[in-house]
């Protein structure tokens, strides 16, 4: 069985991505001059990328003479999202607050809850006990 698609793209495409995103729109070439400050790459690779982009609706293509102009279709928030939400997946069960907990393993429990807005985080007994020793 077929593992389903990711939503957040390979290296490669990625920087394609990032290309379109600072061009807004461009061919091949274009992309191809951006993305070889970072990686030079023949045309041929980067129409590729391109091509593939657009199969998966990351792009979109319009014809101009005889080549293609693109565009990106999705946005970098989005695609910001959805890595965060893979990493969240992935790592820590699809919890924000293990997230936070840990990027910030010396954040009190009660701090995260205030971030957070949320009842059912609040901190518990053990965690007040923490907090008045950090306070003493």
């Amino acid at each position: 069985m077929p593992k389903p698609p990711r939503d957040v793209p390979p290296p490669l495409e990625l920087e394609c991505l990032k290309a379109l995103w600072s061009l807004r729109e461009g061919n091949v070439k274009d992309v191809q001059q951006v993305v070889a400050q970072i990686r030079p790459l023949a045309y041929t690779t980067i129409m590729t990328v391109l091509d593939r982009l657009v199969r998966k609706g990351k792009l979109a293509r319009r014809k101009e003479g005889r080549a293609f102009r693109y565009s990106p279709v999705a946005s970098r928030d989005s695609m910001r999202r959805a890595a965060i939400q893979e990493l969240l997946d992935g790592f820590f069960d699809g919890s924000a607050d293990q997230l936070i907990l840990f990027l910030q393993p010396t954040l009190p429990q009660a701090e995260l809850t205030a971030m957070d807005g949320a009842s059912e985080n609040a901190a518990r007994p053990e965690d007040d006990t923490r907090i008045d020793t950090v306070l003493l």
